[in-house]
């Protein structure tokens, strides 16, 4: 059994930052992660993909590297491959490597957990050869590996993103189809001055989108009507543009439209939530520190709300100073002084925010889709399904698992959850914090009865030494 200061799970951008600001400030960090390497999504295999890759994936992910050295402190316990599936007693975390299972105890828990893609649940999109645009960058990082004669459909900033890498990688996409229109550009004008004070950002969307121009990447805006044919996999995709009927021969479809805050680990802790309408996406309620109503846990970075690498990185050295100031490691002033420069960038970093999400909103046939779609892949239930258990008496997402079983597969609500939320509240006039979500309890992953028995077996070692 490991104890500490500070646990912190999850080693993105924002779990990094906070482990090496709350290392220095002299406490004992504990931080738990999935991968065998720290980095996150956004900054996945960065130690061995940037010497080799760093022309393809790009300056910002290179950049990632600063953070991931920065662990290198003796205060830092970097614990690998660490499924965590339990959290109890507000800060006590059990969690599981390669099977045999543990747990460690803490004086405060950060969740930095990061976000999730948007599930984009469209006729088709259960076929081999379909997979998500996070999913073919996991690829490019991890194995080199870049997907041939592949179609982006979607919307968000991380299509140009990854449709920009794949060409420098040599396998330039046949084409992006993108939902959003004109009229999302025109209106998201009135956040003009966000943009503006995020110029930053605005040119390297420029820049990405004139890199693909000379690519010759194809680009379809205000797609609707998508739908993905094929027999046994993915042979081509449908859409409707302009007025027009198109239909791209394929081998790989990427979905994409946004990134959403990974709540499950706040929600099975009780942790307050909020609907986002901007974002579509329920997130946790945390102040200026990212502290919660529960005292001794913080969430930081895209899981508190999307923001990006940068600003979760940000959020992360926020919430160690509090924390580190709760614990006596450093004073109220000291504290305030170290946080002011990081808050006024914050400010400038999320300035360009309410911009980009209004430009591209969710893909609306998606949030809503049509009757005959599955939307829980785990128990393959229709989108027509859901609305008909609000029909007899449904109202919210709990109810469902005994409708249909929604959420209740492997990935436990994470891949239907916001759908069903969706269809739900249309189908009952309801708004989505009325409907709420699934009630996540653990385990949060899925885990062995070995596995389990293994913490109390530990638990009773403990004891008896003590003793």
């Amino acid at each position: 059994m490991l104890e500490a200061d500070l646990v912190v799970i999850g080693a993105g951008p924002a779990g990094m930052s906070a482990s090496r600001t709350a290392a220095e400030a002299g406490l004992t960090v504990v931080l738990l992660d999935e991968q065998l390497r720290a980095g996150g999504q956004i900054y996945r295999e960065v130690e061995n993909a940037a010497p080799v890759r760093g022309d393809i994936l790009g300056a910002d992910f290179v950049d990632g590297l600063s953070l991931v050295r920065a662990l290198e402190h003796p205060n830092i316990t970097h614990v690998k491959g660490a499924v965590v599936w339990q959290i109890e007693d507000r800060t006590t975390v059990a969690y599981s490597i390669n099977g045999v299972a543990s747990f460690v105890i803490g004086k405060r828990l950060l969740i930095a957990t990061g976000a999730l893609e948007r599930p984009m649940p469209v006729a088709g999109w259960t076929l081999p050869g379909v997979m998500t645009v996070g999913a073919a960058q996991i690829l490019i990082k991890q194995s080199g590996m870049v997907l041939d004669k592949a179609v982006l459909a979607g919307c968000g900033p991380l299509l140009y993103l990854t449709a920009a890498q794949m060409c420098r990688a040599g396998a330039r996409p046949l084409a992006l189809v993108e939902t959003q229109s004109m009229a999302d550009l025109f209106f998201s004008l009135r956040h003009g001055l966000g943009a503006i004070r995020g110029w930053r950002d605005l040119a390297k969307g420029l820049g990405l989108l004139a890199e693909l121009r000379r690519a010759g990447v194809k680009r379809y805006t205000g797609a609707t009507a998508i739908a993905i044919d094929g027999e046994t996999s993915v042979e081509a995709l449908r859409f409707r543009t302009n007025g027009q009927e198109h239909r791209l021969e394929c081998a790989t479809v990427l979905l994409h439209h946004g990134v959403v805050p990974n709540t499950q680990a706040a929600l099975s802790i009780g942790a307050a939530h909020e609907w986002r309408e901007q974002q579509r996406a329920f997130a946790p309620i945390t102040d200026e520190w990212g502290g919660t109503p529960i005292d001794e846990v913080f969430i930081a970075g895209d899981g508190a709300g999307v923001g990006g690498a940068v600003v979760a990185a940000l959020a992360g050295e926020i919430s160690a100073c509090q924390v580190a100031c709760g614990l006596g490691a450093i004073t109220d002033e000291q504290r305030d002084k170290a946080a002011g420069p990081l808050r006024r960038r914050l400010r400038r970093e999320l300035a360009i925010r309410p911009f980009l999400d209004r430009a591209y909103p969710p893909y609306a046939e998606a949030v809503s889709p049509a009757d005959d779609t599955i939307v829980c892949r785990c128990e393959e239930v229709t989108a027509g399904a859901i609305r008909r258990f609000a029909r007899l008496g449904c109202i919210g997402p709990n109810q469902a698992k005994a409708f249909g079983r929604l959420g209740m597969g492997p990935c436990q609500g994470r891949c239907c959850g916001l759908t069903v939320t969706e269809l739900l509240a249309s189908e009952n006039a309801r708004s989505p914090d009325q409907t709420g979500y699934y009630r996540i309890r653990p385990p949060i992953k899925p885990v062995t009865l070995q596995e389990m028995a293994s913490v109390a077996e530990e638990g009773e070692q403990e004891i008896t030494r003590e003793t």
